[in-house]
């Protein structure tokens, strides 16, 4: 069996397009309002996402519009 490995991000993403979907979120809310779903996990998707250069106040649709989480 050859298994791939999902991106961290990729999961991130997939649950935040599950949120705009469900109209828990607005794709214009900013990127902040998912903390209060992450709880104690927050911390680590907060360092994630500035890694990647998100700001906290970024519109939830950037995150959802990229394509590729490849690191450099």
């Amino acid at each position: 069996m050859n298994q791939q490995v999902i991106h961290p991000m990729v999961k991130l993403q997939r649950h935040v397009r599950s949120l705009v979907d469900s109209k828990i979120v607005k794709p214009n809310d900013s990127i902040w309002k998912i903390a209060f779903l992450y709880g104690d996990e927050w911390q680590f998707w907060k360092k994630e996402l500035q890694e990647f250069e998100f700001s906290m106040q970024d519109p939830i649709s950037e995150l959802l519009a990229v394509e590729a989480w490849d690191e450099e």
